[in-house]
């Protein structure tokens, strides 16, 4: 076995774990060949990391953030769904605004790349019509989801999404902020609706917490 077809993984603990000696240190060495095969090694989350993203009693510090994005975007859409420069009789103007504001952005130099100044020009202008109502009603829908706690790691993707999209355009404002608490709810999608809808919604759809797995291992280990 040669350096290029081993992995070496040094694994130093300083607790007793159910499969290591307490104060031990284990080598494991592993092939590409044993992954192929259905070998795996599992780094466990540090204790930080696991309450944060895996415990439902993180569930009342997302429940802050998720308030917090969740206003903002409906403050947001709210302003946007009932303006006719967005959704009315002129849909399509606001954003054209936005649009080109970026365009002269990158003409001049400032703040936009070249080819995002391009897919603003090509694709978002000539549907401006079409990409209004799809920023309108969607950030409607992001505040919605995150402020009931529904879908909210999908809610917050795309809340993310649009804030990495206004910020390739050239506008700062809040939108770092929002970026970064919207991918750290992404991140705790299974606690951060806890307090929210997706305590129910997401068992229903089978995930994460799939009581209906969990109590028929339950039975089968009574009548085993």
């Amino acid at each position: 076995m040669n350096d290029e077809n081993e992995r070496v993984m040094l694994k130093e603990s300083g607790r007793p774990n159910l499969n290591m000696e307490p104060y031990a240190k284990e080598r494991i060495v592993m092939t590409i060949k044993d992954e192929l095969k259905g070998k795996n090694i599992v780094v466990p989350d540090n204790p930080v990391s696991n309450f944060l993203f895996n415990n439902t009693r993180s569930g009342l510090i997302w429940l802050v953030v998720r308030l917090y994005l969740g206003y903002a975007w409906l403050n947001a859409g709210w302003h946007k769904v009932t303006s006719d420069a967005w959704v009315g009789s002129n849909a399509g103007a606001g954003l054209q605004g936005f649009v080109q504001g970026a365009i002269g952005k990158a003409e001049s130099g400032k703040d936009v790349t070249g080819w995002y100044a391009s897919f603003l020009e090509n694709a978002v202008l000539p549907n401006a019509k079409l990409f209004s109502h799809i920023v309108a009603f969607g950030e409607l829908l992001v505040g919605l989801g995150l402020v009931l706690g529904l879908l909210t790691g999908i809610a917050a993707f795309f809340g993310a999404f649009m804030n990495a999209s206004f910020l390739f355009a050239g506008t700062l404002s809040t939108n770092p902020l929002l970026f970064i608490l919207a991918t750290w709810i992404v991140l705790a999608w299974k606690v951060s609706g806890w307090y929210g809808l997706d305590r129910w919604a997401l068992p229903l759809l089978g995930t994460p917490w799939n009581f209906r797995n969990r109590r028929s291992a339950a039975e089968r280990s009574v009548d085993g």
